[in-house]
Parts: structure tokens; C-alpha cells; sequence
């Protein structure tokens, strides 16, 4: 059970920030350094054991702030994207996960027709919703920055994550707010404003330059970029979101790094930047 620095009683890390941990060690690393939540992924705990990773979190005392991912959505072959997704959503369910992250999928090779894509998107989540509201799981539908709507998100932007979860019932379909990818929209304080209780996870890391070769790894620590990162927590408070803090980060170096002392730098990058 961590019980420590009430300044870290909402931080979380996410599995992908420690690449090289598995759950058991992430969840000791976390113990270690009084944070309180894991965010976690389908391949560690998969290779884990679903019921032992469900295990080592619970035992520990510690929250599973979001499970990644679902989603990928948009391809042709619709049947197995519906029933990876409900095995996904169990998953969540065993894990007791405050959200399933859905990051929704791209365009295929020569599909050039993004409306299309986001109609998919939208036709496949008004059939999960139920499914996952049966099991007491919130999907959060995550908008990635637009240099990744080719291949891994047709949705760019809040607004257009609201847009489809506005038009489902109730809450259980709300949006995961990552600075990463929402920082530089003109429109981000107003759509967070608007998500209100739709807010199922926050997400932190920085925006550095120059990005990498692979765009998909240049996200930095909080603080060593250009993310006003204390605004964006200060949005979501005042939206009414009560969660966890997660940090995400995708970053060749930090992944070679002492997953100790990574971990330890985010818990001193937090206090600094985020609160």
C-alpha cells in the first residue's frame, strides 16, 4: 500500500515510460517511490498472466489508472477488430482499469477517405459501449496529434473525439486528455471545458525538438519542453476530472535509462511542473 507524499497521490506511470519493466517490476518500482498508480499494457500483462497481474497491482494496493489499448478500429477487417476489442475490454474489467485507452486507427494504404474512417470509428463504438458498460469499463477515446492520422488516429483533435462520444449515451465513452497530442490546439481549454465528466484520463509528457527520425518516440520529461503543462492540469480540475496523473513517454534514451531513477525524475518533474 503506498502511502506517502500527498503531493503524488494522484500520479501515475504508465508501463510505456519504463519500457523494460515488466507489471511486476513496475509495480515494485512504483511501491519504491510512493506512486500510487500503473497505467498498463495488453502485451506485459498478457506475457505476465492476466489473473497475476491483477494480483501484484491489487496486492500492492495500488490503482491501475488506464489499460492500452484498444481501438484500430477503421481497417477492413471489422469482426476481429469488434472481438479484440471486447477481449480487451475483459481484460480492463479483470485489472479493474479506471479506462480502456482507444486509440481509434488510421487509413489504410490507399484510403484516402477520412470521414469514411471516422464513421467506422463511430459505427464500431456504439457497438462496443454496451459491452463495456455491461463489464463497468469507461473506453476513453484517445485524439492523437495529426502527424499520426494516416496510420494510427483519425481523430486529431478533442472536439472530434467529443463529437463521437457526445452522440452515445451516458459517459461511458469519454476522452483521454494527453498533452502530447492536445497542446497545440487553438481550442483545447475550450473542448476541456466542454468534455467535462466525459475526462476519463490525463496523460503528461513534454514536446521536445528536434523530434526524432521515428516521430512516434519524441515525446520528452515533463519540463524539458514546450507543454505548459501546469494549465492543462489546471483545465482538467477545474472540468471536474478527479483522477489519476499519468505520465506516458516514448523516448529511445529515457528508455535506456535506470528505470529507478526515471521513475524518480518523474516523481521531482510532477511536483515541479505538472502541480
Amino acid at each position: 500500500m503506498v502511502d506517502g507524499d500527498p503531493r503524488l497521490a494522484r500520479l501515475a506511470v504508465n508501463q510505456m515510460t519504463v519500457r523494460s519493466w515488466g507489471v511486476r517490476d513496475l509495480v515494485q518500482g512504483c511501491l519504491r517511490a510512493g506512486v500510487p498508480a500503473v497505467g498498463l499494457w495488453r502485451d506485459p500483462v498478457a506475457e505476465a498472466g492476466l489473473a497475476a497481474a491483477a494480483r501484484w497491482v491489487r496486492d500492492a494496493g495500488l490503482r491501475v489508472s488506464s489499460y492500452c489499448r484498444g481501438g484500430f478500429l477503421t481497417g477492413a477487417d471489422r469482426a476481429g477488430a469488434l472481438a479484440d476489442n471486447r477481449r480487451a475490454i475483459d481484460e480492463a474489467a479483470e485489472l479493474g482499469a479506471a479506462c480502456l485507452v482507444m486509440v481509434v486507427g488510421g487509413l489504410g494504404a490507399d484510403d484516402r477517405d477520412l470521414p469514411g474512417a471516422r464513421a467506422r470509428v463511430s459505427d464500431a463504438l456504439a457497438e462496443l459501449a454496451p459491452y463495456a458498460a455491461e463489464r463497468g469499463v469507461r473506453l476513453g477515446l484517445e485524439p492523437l496529434h495529426p502527424m499520426f492520422c494516416a496510420d494510427r488516429a483519425v481523430l486529431s483533435t478533442l472536439g472530434q473525439a467529443l463529437d463521437i462520444a457526445d452522440a452515445l449515451p451516458g459517459t461511458g465513452v469519454g476522452v483521454v486528455v494527453d498533452a502530447y497530442h492536445v497542446w497545440w490546439d487553438p481550442q483545447v481549454d475550450q473542448q476541456i471545458r466542454r468534455a467535462g465528466d466525459r475526462i476519463a484520463s490525463f496523460q503528461t509528457c513534454d514536446w521536445t525538438l528536434p523530434l526524432p527520425a521515428d516521430v512516434l518516440l519524441g515525446r520528452g520529461m515533463p519540463g524539458d519542453g514546450h507543454v505548459d503543462l501546469r494549465a492543462l492540469r489546471r483545465g482538467v480540475d477545474a472540468a471536474g476530472y478527479t483522477g489519476d496523473i499519468e505520465v506516458e513517454i516514448f523516448n529511445a534514451d529515457i528508455w535506456a535509462a535506470d528505470p529507478d531513477e526515471v521513475v524518480a525524475t518523474i516523481v521531482r518533474r510532477h511536483v515541479q511542473h505538472v502541480l
